[in-house]
């Protein structure tokens, strides 16, 4: 009986081995043999492989959730695997996840795909340990459509093995269950960590995983507008000011804008490229006016210089909400669309509000026709607008006219590759 147990899961391991070379590029995270290259962080529950198997038990009525981590910490890739509940409870794979110091114990935190036993949540995005049940929020693919959850579920099959893919392609995060895309989110807070199986903490819940596979694309890194140079002082690159006087770098990096209400044109800090997919992110204070972190920009002869959409920054409830504005060009008015998108509700709850001691930190991440704004992590509105411009200018604005003190840090980019694209179109 030993040796046949001892075939069996060296064939089982043989198959898990054989799957990843089938599929180009993907390797086999778990050897079937043992746990080698995974580390236990969290809660009480135990890991063991049995017929080749990892299997996961709770330990009924601990506190914390469990997770089996991967030494290895991945950015962008493309993640499969079968899943099967041997005992009913819930689960997850976390992913793009990391550790903290917890009542004496690693307590993970990050992205994480649900998965529990009646298929009726899995494949939703949850943040464990950081947003998630925060603000209101338990899952944070808000705008998927609920048919996609539907039939997912329909397909779900109760007490046997079901296929599990996520793929993580710069800040795009998509998930399937038994081939049909669920989630299909863009969120800007982590783009590296390590992957987990969990089990969640409870009565009871044994969960056992198989045919682990990942393929690494690598990792996405964000590139900065301020640097700081030899000299030690911060300094624009690749980007340029309108109305220089105006601005000045503090000795942190921050960078401060200054625009008195008797200059009718806009204080602005300008690309000197243009931009098509990617994403952008500024972290902010202001003290009066009215601001803006501009994509998809052109220059024109206008006093406020920039036609093309503007992430608002507002101090109130229209932060990060979607404004299209006007130009000049050749001496003729181009009128603009005005407000395209808002979300008042959703901003007025997730944005800080005790201004200007604190800060808020306001994204874009734009593909295609698509374009996606976040507020302090949060998905303020995600539309498809193919009458959108398909490139233009990054910029920072100060709005003419009025008096205003910005605080700027963190100006970052991160441009998305046509290779990222067409794994981010993917269906």
């Amino acid at each position: 009986m030993k040796k046949f147990a001892l075939l069996l899961a060296a064939l089982v391991c043989f198959s898990a081995a054989a799957m990843a070379e089938e599929e180009e590029g993907f390797v086999s995270l778990f050897n079937g043999q043992d746990l080698t290259g995974w580390t236990v962080n969290g809660g009480y529950a135990t890991y063991a492989v049995e017929d080749g198997c990892i299997i996961g038990t709770c330990a009924p009525d601990k506190p914390m959730n469990t997770f089996l981590c991967t030494d290895k910490e991945y950015g962008n890739f493309i993640l499969k695997f079968q899943v099967k509940f041997l005992e009913n409870g819930n689960s997850g794979c976390q992913f793009r996840s990391h550790t903290r110091p917890e009542n004496g114990r690693n307590r993970v935190y990050g992205y994480q795909c649900e998965i529990e036993p009646s298929g009726r949540d899995c494949g939703h995005i949850y943040d464990e340990g950081r947003r998630g049940h925060t603000k209101g929020y338990v899952w944070f693919d808000t705008f998927t459509p609920q048919e996609r959850f539907d039939a997912s579920k329909a397909d779900w099959k109760v007490g046997d093995w079901n296929d599990v893919e996520i793929q993580a392609v710069g800040p795009s995060i998509k998930t399937w269950i038994n081939g049909h895309l669920v989630a299909d989110i863009m969120d800007t807070y982590d783009m590296t960590g390590f992957i987990g199986l969990q089990v969640h903490a409870g009565k009871a819940c044994k969960v056992a995983w198989k045919n682990i596979r990942i393929k690494d694309l690598g990792v996405s890194e964000w590139k900065s507008f301020f640097v700081k140079g030899d000299d030690g002082k911060y300094k624009l690159e690749n980007a340029y000011f309108v109305l220089p006087q105006e601005w000045s770098f503090m000795e942190d990096g921050t960078l401060h804008g200054d625009h008195k209400s008797a200059e009718r044109r806009d204080g602005l800090v300008i690309s000197n490229d243009n931009y098509d997919n990617f994403a952008a992110r500024v972290t902010y204070r202001m003290n009066g006016g009215n601001s803006a972190l501009y994509f998809r920009a052109e220059e024109t002869e206008a006093p406020w210089v920039l036609r093309g959409w503007q992430n608002e920054i507002a101090n109130n409830s229209k932060d990060s909400a979607l404004w299209h504005t006007a130009g000049i060009i050749k001496g003729k008015m181009i009128p603009g669309r005005g407000w395209v998108v808002s979300n008042d509700e959703i901003v007025e709850n997730v944005r800080n509000k005790n201004v200007p001691e604190e800060w808020n930190t306001t994204a874009t991440i734009a593909v295609g026709d698509r374009m996606v704004q976040t507020l302090n992590g949060y998905c303020t509105s995600d539309i498809v607008d193919p009458k959108c411009e398909k490139t233009g200018k990054l910029g920072l604005q100060m709005h003419g006219g009025t008096d205003c003190e910005m605080f700027f840090k963190n100006w970052d980019y991160m441009p998305i590759t046509p290779e990222m694209v067409e794994l981010i179109n993917r269906k």
